[in-house]
């Protein structure tokens, strides 16, 4: 097929994505770092997450005991498997805690879940025959997080009950299939199939449904990516029109109910927006967790919080009540009130990390934990207490290019008529407008989640390796991987 008839079968969507990942040349000094940075933050989060049995127990080989010479190693573990459950395994660890790196936007996500299939894929191929460098990693980072974090900036998924971890397979799907050594036809099938799929419900994530698959979903989009991607380098053909074909199409069957009256409009008002060309803009711009592992709409009202606590921890039976000033995004997705069942509930729950926050000056994963719940009662009773509100300010700054602030507030009222201050923090430090001050957070956090995987030698050995920057780059992947096993 020529490449004029080959451009006219299938979707510009697709089409761009496809030629991004082929033809971008990579100049940012700053992308390239913070890849770096974002791979370090992602493993240590992994790590971190091997502590908890509900996330140890989804990995290793589907049949027990089988190993896979020359198969993707998982980080942390002895496992060796095929890449695909290598993809599972990887995407569910850096996922589980909900403190890996985030993308707000019309739709949100966590760009570094494409993790799971470019380590794992990374890995097996730098065992065969192709050569393989942690340079080929870095780049297939950058543009998995730009495809995920493009197509999120102008579309909003979740309006139509679709879960974020549909554009986690669109983007592993378009880089794997690179790293497998696909040309643009290939790439393209590929993705039109990451489309065409069955995407994930939220339903998950939201009361009363919320539970542990929030924390697998993105590994099993990563998995899939592999999937399609070995597909396409097998010969399977494409599905040019995943997106436009009147009906059957991805806009008309799902798109279609996005906003009231909208199927009534032409496809073209349908489909997908774009503020911005594909570049490195998403790595550039990602927001790190860096001190609470929480949902990220709520950062800034967790750090507004804990400088708070001080003035309230004594004072707790004198609170009359508790002001939220949040952005519209927060107040859709994690201000809820009720029971909270699980700890995929609390960490999606505005106001619980703002009561932990309170009560103790400090949130770690361990607060969401069923024990701890109900041994402090007095974290519910707060909650009853507090009261949201938006400040439209705050939701126009979230989506404002220039800015993407992720503002929250929060003062507490006594029944005797006094106040605390007003605590108000509108970018959270893993934002880029306070990078220098994150990254020496991050580095910290690195340090201590590796330490709870890890003998003191060998977390020695992962931190030099990881900030020998150039030495890094040239660095065989699987080499790399090696120095992950425990």
């Amino acid at each position: 097929m020529s490449r004029d008839a080959e451009q006219h079968s299938y979707d510009q969507v697709i089409q761009d994505i496809a030629d991004y990942v082929l033809d971008y040349k990579i100049e940012s000094p700053e992308a390239w770092q913070t890849a770096r940075y974002c791979l370090m933050d992602s493993l240590g989060c992994a790590m971190l997450a091997l502590r908890f049995p509900e996330c140890a127990s989804h990995l290793g080989p589907r049949v027990r005991g089988h190993q896979v010479p020359g198969g993707a190693r998982v980080p942390g573990t002895q496992f060796q498997l095929d890449p695909e459950k290598a993809a599972f395994d990887i995407g569910s660890l850096i996922r589980w805690l909900d403190f890996n790196d985030t993308w707000l936007a019309a739709e949100w996500g966590h760009p570094s879940d494409n993790l799971g299939a470019i380590l794992a894929m990374g890995d097996f191929l730098s065992q065969s025959d192709r050569k393989m460098v942690m340079r080929n990693l870095f780049e297939a980072m950058i543009k998995a997080h730009e495809i995920q974090g493009i197509l999120a900036l102008e579309n909003s998924f979740n309006r139509v009950g679709l879960d974020h971890v549909i554009l986690v397979k669109v983007a592993s799907t378009a880089v794997v299939t690179w790293l497998m050594g696909g040309n643009r036809d290939q790439i393209m099938a590929a993705v039109s199939h990451a489309f065409v799929d069955g995407q994930a419900l939220r339903t998950y994530r939201h009361a009363p449904n919320t539970g542990p698959r929030k924390s697998w979903a993105a590994g099993d989009a990563t998995a899939r990516a592999i999937t399609l991607a070995s597909l396409a380098l097998r010969g399977e053909p494409g599905v040019p029109s995943a997106l436009t074909a009147a009906q059957w199409g991805f806009y008309d069957v799902v798109f279609s109910h996005a906003n009231k009256d909208l199927s009534l409009k032409p496809v073209s008002e349908r489909q997908f927006r774009f503020q911005r060309d594909y570049g490195c803009y998403v790595m550039e711009n990602i927001l790190f967790k860096l001190s609470f592992p929480a949902e990220f709409h709520g950062q800034t009202a967790c750090e507004a919080a804990l400088t708070l606590h001080s003035q309230v921890k004594d004072r707790l039976d004198d609170i009359q009540h508790i002001e939220l000033t949040t952005h519209e995004s927060a107040l859709r997705i994690i201000a809820k009130e009720g029971k909270l069942t699980n700890p995929a509930d609390r960490d999606h729950c505005l106001q619980y990390m703002v009561a932990v926050c309170l009560l103790f000056g400090e949130l770690t994963a361990d607060h969401y934990a069923d024990e701890f719940h109900q041994s402090h009662p007095e974290i519910d009773q707060l909650r009853d207490k507090m009261r949201l509100t938006e400040d439209s300010a705050y939701s126009r700054d979230y989506l404002e290019p220039s800015k993407r602030a992720i503002p929250n507030a929060v003062q507490v009222f006594f029944k005797d008529g006094s106040a605390s201050d007003r605590a108000e923090v509108l970018y959270p430090i893993g934002h880029r407008r306070r990078r220098e001050e994150g990254i020496r957070v991050l580095e910290r956090k690195f340090e201590r989640n590796l330490s709870t995987r890890f003998p003191v030698a060998q977390c020695q050995r992962l931190i030099e390796l990881m900030n020998d920057e150039q030495g890094l780059m040239n660095l065989p992947v699987h080499q790399f991987m090696e120095h992950w096993r425990i």
